[in-house]
């Protein structure tokens, strides 16, 4: 028979919560609702307020899912609406977060995953963060999608941007540069671009700017594709819908020459992480941004809109 029991956490009432939603982990619906209450405190700086895009699946992670986007019926309160004007310009309720509720009522709508937007819905055109996925061919260790990661780092640091870097739970690693809201999409995705280019024309063995499955083989792909208006990437401290339930994590650039893999991360982790040092905190007092002058010094044409 299915689990009638409620559970209320952050406030919401979770129906089912000892439905299993990660079955080779035995995690819980309720336990996934526990995990975002725990770290709640270091993720909702970096979500609240952006437009999110949610991967539900109803039946666990081992079954079928699928990403919603838009505002739909019987959505609980506590994920927010945002009304948006799209490319065609239709318009379209987008939904966000703003606290813990958000994320746990999320979790009552079965969602295992939450993948967020670079800019906040108060300045919607101007992205406060930069992103880049480093992608790689699946032939490829960690250790050169690692490096890949310090080569890129070293690469913005030349231009005069600090960065930060989030294993995804997956193979691939986020290098993220957090920014102040000044520049639109198209200058930061031209900037994005170009460095992206540049890295492939150097090194067109180990780099690929271009999202081509075929031509990826023994290569990394540096997806800048992320930092355009509408695309998304995986929020930190989000479960991931994969075998063993890892988590997105922030890092810091020490600490990523020590892991062995992207997907070390889990939910049992999360009490002793939570207790040492932010490994992003220093990046709260960065200033920063895509301007003109670095755009010229990373080869893009400042009239090219």
């Amino acid at each position: 028979m299915p689990d009638a029991q409620r559970e209320t956490i952050a406030g919401i009432s979770l129906s089912h919560p000892g439905k299993v939603v990660f079955e080779a982990a035995g995690l819980t619906k309720a336990d996934i609702a526990r995990h975002y209450v725990r770290v709640a405190k270091r993720m909702l700086p970096l979500v609240e307020k952006r437009l999110v895009s949610l991967v539900r699946c109803p039946e666990g992670s081992s079954r079928e899912c699928f990403f919603q986007k838009h505002a739909g019926r019987g959505f609980p309160k506590e994920v927010k609406r945002q009304v948006i004007i799209e490319k065609d310009g239709d318009e379209a309720d987008y939904l966000f977060i703003r606290d813990l509720a958000g994320l746990v009522a999320s979790v009552q709508m079965n969602t295992l995953e939450f993948h967020v937007w670079s800019s906040r819905i108060d300045a919607l055109e101007k992205p406060d963060r930069l992103v880049f996925d480093l992608d790689p061919d699946e032939k490829l260790g960690f250790a050169q999608v690692r490096q890949a990661a310090l080569d890129l780092r070293d690469r913005l640091e030349y231009l005069g941007l600090r960065s930060l870097p989030l294993v995804t739970g997956g193979k691939g690693v986020h290098v993220v540069a957090p920014l102040s809201p000044r520049a639109e999409w198209p200058e930061v995705k031209a900037f994005a671009k170009a460095l992206a280019q540049q890295m492939s024309r150097d090194e067109p063995e180990r780099f690929l700017a271009q999202a081509s499955k075929e031509k990826r083989e023994g290569r990394i792909f540096i997806d800048w594709m992320r930092n355009e208006r509408g695309a998304t990437a995986i929020a930190p401290y989000s479960t991931r819908a994969r075998k063993g339930a890892p988590l997105a994590m922030p890092v810091s650039w020490e600490e990523i020459q020590t892991l062995a893999a992207a997907n070390v991360f889990h939910v049992e982790d999360m009490e002793k992480r939570m207790s040492a040092r932010d490994p992003w905190a220093e990046a709260g007092q960065w200033q920063q941004s895509i301007t003109k002058p670095l755009l010229r010094k990373a080869g893009v044409d400042t009239d090219f809109r």
